[in-house]
């Protein structure tokens, strides 16, 4: 990575002009303030690692999306619409909104209910301490190796702005998301998440817009992939017309030649297993439920968060599809050319796309609010993991198994030791990062091997009272290295030093991978458990639910508000609408 090493780089990627500097100088300056004013609040460890549980829903709903909606999410899938087409929303209403309904109706009330401050510490009540120390050794290094990907995403835009080295630019990035996280812990990465949706969609609306129109509307843009697919050599694998302008089978996706295969792997490699374990025991997702003011608050966060997240595909794969017809760079890479240039400096990757389209249509002006919008998406999702991942590494690390019964103080100041510790590596693992031309498959990847095995050790763990502790590490220690086992073997799961022995490559391998720790995790699970002795019943209560009164489950506050702002007709409507969305495409 010639940028890395400090190597001369090219030009400024885009051509801003002052107007745009302004804008993007007026939104730094809100992001900093919220991190001074949120200073003022955090007077013990809870204000810093859980926003004091202060919240109202619809602050906690839209900084869930939000925290999401970074770096990977916007350059991830622009790549994927790009390549693939609009296959890509399976990530959304196949792969997120049913996962976000499951969370908010039936996991929130044991989470929050039980009062733990997070994840893995509901994991240690539940499964005591060999899974807990598994899941949060685990989830820390996911929250770098992501962060790092969120790091390089943000340092690319900075390199792309103003032609700066890579390095140079991954500093600067890094110093401006320390700076608020450091100061006001979660209340500042969450109102700055609130503030960040907004100028997310204010940067990626007018791009969408102008770009159809640019190629004639959806139905021009339904031409010219059909054209441009039709043309391009076979020797560049570009997918079939058909399977770039329809959502199902998905084949484009999943990397299946049969279409029942592919259905299969996108409902239960994606839909089930990557989408559940990922939105069901993600600490980064959970910790912004977990701030509200209430149980019913905490219930409806990830279920308001659908209703944003099921139209952020118009957003970010159609601007993808855009590019890759209109953006002659994105166009010779997709035919099998190598045009030189992108963010990287080292050749045009599908990662480029939103920043080509945004440098080939967007007036100035426009185009300061969309380079806003990018580094507040960046910004969203690195804050997001750091924040995470400081409350797991202070409470779960440091304090349970490294220096315990130190004062609230003394974990205050382990937990912003931990925010910059975090940053730092970041910067190291965004190199890792930089090395794929789409990092969807590595993200995909890296939730396959730490999200899918905790998924079935919560699931079964949470419905099923005679698994035992002994069964919860074994479980998920076998499922993450089998997740790991499949990637090593299939064609490039783990980059280059992949074997190839598994005929599959990219999302598809991905799916597979997830899948095989999903089941190696569930049947090991079963077996440990009938051969060793499970907790007696009365120490099961909060946290699994046929030992868990129903009353405790839900707000009795809830019967006293109407329809619209109760957890289950909310849900209802979410799902009955991503339903009809898969209908129409």
């Amino acid at each position: 990575m010639h940028a890395l090493a400090g190597l001369p780089t090219a030009d400024a990627l885009i051509s801003a002009k002052p107007v745009d500097y302004v804008i993007i100088a007026l939104y730094f300056v809100f992001v900093l303030g919220i991190g001074v004013m949120a200073r003022r609040a955090v007077s013990d460890s809870i204000d810093f690692f859980l926003s004091g549980r202060s919240l109202p829903a619809w602050v906690t709903g839209l900084a869930f999306i939000s925290a999401n909606l970074g770096a990977v999410e916007i350059m991830g899938m622009s790549a994927n619409g790009a390549e693939l087409g609009i296959s890509t929303v399976h990530y959304f209403w196949v792969g997120a909104i049913p996962a976000m309904l499951f969370l908010g109706v039936v996991m929130m009330p044991f989470y929050y209910g039980s009062k733990v401050r997070s994840v893995p510490e509901f994991m240690f009540r539940r499964f005591g301490t060999g899974a807990h120390l598994v899941n949060s050794i685990s989830f820390a290094v996911a929250q770098l190796l992501i962060a790092g990907v969120n790091l390089y995403l943000l340092g690319s835009i900075v390199h792309a702005l103003l032609g700066w080295p890579l390095w140079v630019a991954l500093l600067v990035a890094a110093a401006i998301v320390l700076s608020y996280i450091t100061l006001g812990g979660l209340s500042a990465a969450i109102y700055n998440e609130v503030l960040q949706f907004f100028v997310i969609v204010a940067a990626l609306l007018p791009l969408t817009l102008i770009g159809l129109h640019r190629v004639g509307g959806y139905q021009g843009l339904k031409d010219k992939v059909t054209e441009f697919a039709t043309s391009a050599p076979a020797s560049a694998g570009v997918p079939s017309a058909e399977q770039q302008l329809h959502s199902w089978p998905g084949q484009a996706l999943s990397g299946f030649d049969s279409p029942f295969w592919s259905v299969v792997g996108i409902v239960f490699g994606l839909g089930f297993v990557l989408s559940f374990g990922y939105w069901t025991t993600n600490f980064v997702e959970v910790q912004r439920a977990m701030a509200s003011n209430s149980m019913s608050a905490a219930r409806k966060t990830p279920i308001i968060g659908s209703f944003a997240k099921m139209f952020v595909p118009f957003l970010v794969i159609i601007p993808g599809m855009v590019a890759a017809v209109l953006v002659k760079e994105i166009g010779e890479l997709k035919a099998g050319g190598t045009p030189p240039g992108g963010a990287s400096g080292e050749g045009v990757k599908y990662n480029d796309s939103l920043l080509l389209l945004m440098r080939d249509i967007l007036p100035n002006g426009l185009l300061g609010v969309a380079i806003a919008g990018l580094l507040a998406a960046f910004m969203a999702g690195m804050a997001a993991n750091i924040s995470a991942f400081n409350t797991v590494f202070s409470y779960d690390l440091w304090q349970r198994y490294i220096r315990k019964d130190h004062s609230d103080d003394y974990y205050l100041r382990i937990g912003r030791l931990a925010t910059v510790g975090a940053t730092v590596i970041a910067i190291f693992t965004a190199t890792i990062a930089s090395s794929f031309s789409n990092v969807m498959d590595y993200l995909q990847s890296l939730f396959g091997f730490f999200n899918a095995p905790l998924f079935a050790t919560f699931i079964l763990g949470m419905f099923w009272k005679r698994m035992t502790a002994t069964a919860g590490w074994v479980g998920l220690t076998a499922g993450t290295l089998s997740a790991v086992l499949v990637a090593f073997l299939s064609e490039d799961g783990f980059g280059s030093a992949s074997l190839g022995v598994i005929p599959l490559s990219g999302q598809g391998a991905a799916f597979v991978a997830a899948s095989a720790a999903f089941v190696v995790d569930i049947v090991l699970s079963v077996g440990v458990s009938l051969v060793t002795e499970p907790k007696p019943s009365s120490e099961l209560r909060g946290l699994v639910y046929s030992e868990t009164p129903r009353e405790e489950l839900v707000d009795p506050q809830e019967r006293t508000m109407p329809w619209f702002r109760r957890t289950l007709p909310l849900a209802g409507i979410s799902l009955g609408l991503v339903i009809i969305l898969n209908f129409l495409f």
